[in-house]
């Protein structure tokens, strides 16, 4: 037997090659039959149709009006098979294309890799033929799918019989030129292409159908499944052939049907052999059919939805064939397949992706969780001992300036007793409370880490918190350093407007920000703190009530020593005033100074606060949220992607 190819040079290089594999005579007989073929403007090609169709090729000849038709339809070009101007497909592949770039830092391979394949398989489609729709029939071993591949074909093109598996390889027929590219990709050899019988030739409705026969998907020798598999991947509909004995096989309904129920728009799910049923045998098991797709999540097109189709038929006897045709006719000249069979496609991509890009509720950092991480930041700065040490600090040169002068010389006298109580910085903390300090940091970074991650999908919660502990390297002796020059240097922290800059992760912590030397954490200031103006007015009064003191007494011992008159009263007054009045001024100073002192403190911790918050921001927060905004820019493109399904998935 001779098998050829179609061949048409003026299809500009998407004609197949000849193969010619029998004895002389056939290939003399297929000569003859390509040059009438040719003369009549049909194109099929195939020895043993030529042989078996002598009376049909006079038929066709008789049709001159059909060959000009067939010239002018050459000719056209070779345009996109899913570029429609009002199909979303080309949006939705952009999308995906889009998604797959911005997700290979943070997927793996794996995870992409059928994002990665359905772009390909729709860029390689886009650059063969949108005339023609590639068909695929496939089926278990003896339901019958080469005998409707031979009975749509109008000719014995598929070899059919007793023996399993009877078709090994897959074999195309193609009702119009220009579909070698589509087969190639198929790897359907020269040598299995076929074309139909005359008659079946001339039916308009299946210009440019390209049928393709399959193995037997349960076939014993495994090569054969691998070829369905390969071939389904590829392909723009296909029609599943059932028989009334195998129509509920698991390995149908759970290898294919099932996986691919969101193609339901291209697919054809036919009961052949319904001859063998009695009565209404046929339509029992055909509901039953329905039911099974049903529970297999596969739409049915029923009632004009859209959906797959299901219908009875003999391919023996040809009952319910010429509906098949009907149906496949219409479904061709759509022209749309391919683009369904894409659109299908990326939807189960999305849906494989769905769990990488779909949160649970809404992640992200609320200005609670915010606040909470500066709060705990500064509780591991000590932001509020700070400022409790600076209000005291504030109340003590109160009571520096403003007290008696004993007082303040009994005052230096013990602290003349203690060495070292003079000095301004105070001894460092301890190891243990270093210690707990940094872990309170770490702590703190966790815990914005993990309420950042909250709800987001597995591989975009790890960025955020890589992010967090990259951002908190170093992260507590910055807090250090800023808390020795927010509390050393107040001129320095208020310089550029109060704000407070804080090395990032890959910065030195000493060069953030200028300022004088700084102290350890809860350090006192280099310098006193401002005084207010009535001090002035206290320290005259207390050196009035000094000098009344001093004045008094020198007037009794005047009068003891008989220097001046007796008269006891007065100088005794004098100087009771000068004694009482001293302490009531350092006690009016030290209420005056509670309010001063208690807002002098509050402004020394509202500082070191905003200090940690602003280095805790920089380091930790701003990562976090351009983690978030990359997951939330990728959700876009997932919507992007999901947003115009067609099958409802």
């Amino acid at each position: 037997m001779t098998a050829v190819t179609d061949e048409n040079p003026g299809q500009g290089g998407t004609g197949e090659q000849l193969s010619d594999t029998s004895d002389t005579s056939d290939a003399s007989r297929a000569d003859t039959s390509r040059s009438d073929a040719s003369r009549s403007g049909t194109g099929w090609d195939d020895g043993l149709i030529a042989r078996r169709a002598q009376a049909g090729r006079k038929e066709v000849e008789q049709a001159p009006d059909e060959a000009p038709e067939e010239e002018e339809d050459d000719g056209r070009p070779q345009v996109e098979a899913y570029v429609d101007s009002g199909s979303p497909l080309r949006p939705r592949l952009d999308a995906l294309r889009e998604l797959v770039g911005l997700s290979r830092a943070r997927l793996d391979r794996a995870a992409l890799a059928e994002a990665g394949r359905v772009l390909d398989e729709a860029a390689a489609r886009q650059r063969l033929s949108s005339r023609h729709t590639v068909v695929a029939i496939a089926g278990a071993s003896g339901s019958g799918k080469s005998a409707l591949f031979n009975a749509l074909a109008g000719a014995q093109l598929s070899e059919t019989g007793l023996r399993r598996p009877t078709t090994s390889s897959p074999l195309a027929c193609s009702w119009t030129d220009g579909a070698a590219g589509l087969l190639d990709r198929l790897a359907v050899p020269g040598r299995l292409r076929r074309r139909p019988a005359p008659g079946a030739a001339a039916d308009e409705a299946l210009q440019g159908l390209v049928l393709v026969d399959l193995p037997d998907h349960d076939s014993a020798a495994k090569g054969h499944r691998d070829q369905v598999d390969r071939v389904l991947a590829l392909v723009d509909a296909v029609i599943w052939v059932v028989d009334p004995e195998k129509y509920a096989d698991a390995a149908l309904h759970e290898r294919y049907l099932r996986p691919l129920a969101g193609h339901a728009e291209v697919t054809f799910v036919v009961l052949n052999q319904i001859d063998r049923l009695p009565g209404e045998a046929a339509d029992q098991v055909l509901d039953d059919l329905r039911r099974l797709l049903d529970e297999d999540g596969m739409a049915l097109g029923e009632h004009g939805e859209p959906g797959a189709t299901v219908l009875p038929l003999s391919a023996l006897t040809g009952e319910g064939v010429g509906e098949l045709r009907e149906l496949l006719g219409r479904f061709v000249q759509d022209r749309t397949a391919a683009t369904r069979r894409l659109s299908a496609d990326v939807d189960a991509a999305a849906a494989r992706l769905r769990p990488v890009y779909v949160a649970e509720g809404r992640p992200g950092l609320g200005e609670r969780a915010r606040e909470e991480f500066a709060d705990r930041l500064a509780e591991a700065v000590g932001a509020a001992a700070a400022g409790q040490a600076a209000e005291r600090e504030w109340r003590r040169n109160a009571g520096r300036a403003c007290g008696t002068p004993w007082l303040r010389l009994w005052r230096w006298y013990e602290a003349t007793r203690q060495p070292g109580s003079r000095d301004r910085v105070p001894l460092a903390a301890p190891p243990e409370e270093r210690l707990t300090a940094r872990q309170r940091v770490e702590q703190a970074v966790r815990t914005v880490a993990d309420d950042a991650a909250a709800g987001l999908p597995g591989p975009w919660a790890q960025a955020v918190r890589e992010a967090a502990v990259h951002g908190a390297q170093g992260l507590p002796d910055a807090l250090d350093e800023l808390a020795g020059r927010v509390a050393g240097g107040e001129a320095a922290a208020r310089g550029a407007g109060g704000g407070v800059v804080c090395a990032t992760a890959s910065e030195p912590a000493g060069g953030s920000a200028g300022g004088g030397a700084g102290e350890s954490r809860g350090g006192r200031a280099a310098g006193r703190p401002p005084r207010p103006a009535w001090w002035p007015a206290a320290v005259l009064a207390q050196v009035a009530m000094t000098l009344l003191q001093i004045f008094g007494g020198l007037w009794l011992a005047g009068q003891i020593i008989g220097v001046l008159e007796p008269g006891l009263l007065t100088p005794a007054l004098v100087m009771l005033a000068g004694i009482v009045g001293g302490p009531l001024v350092e006690w009016s100073c030290a209420a005056a100074a509670r309010g001063p002192a208690r807002r002098y403190g509050q402004e020394a911790e509202r500082r070191l606060r905003e200090a940690a918050a602003a280095c805790g921001r920089a380091r930790v927060l701003d990562p976090v949220a351009a983690e978030l905004m990359r997951y939330r820019e990728v959700r876009e493109r997932y919507v992007a992607v999901t947003e115009f399904s067609t099958t409802g998935r």
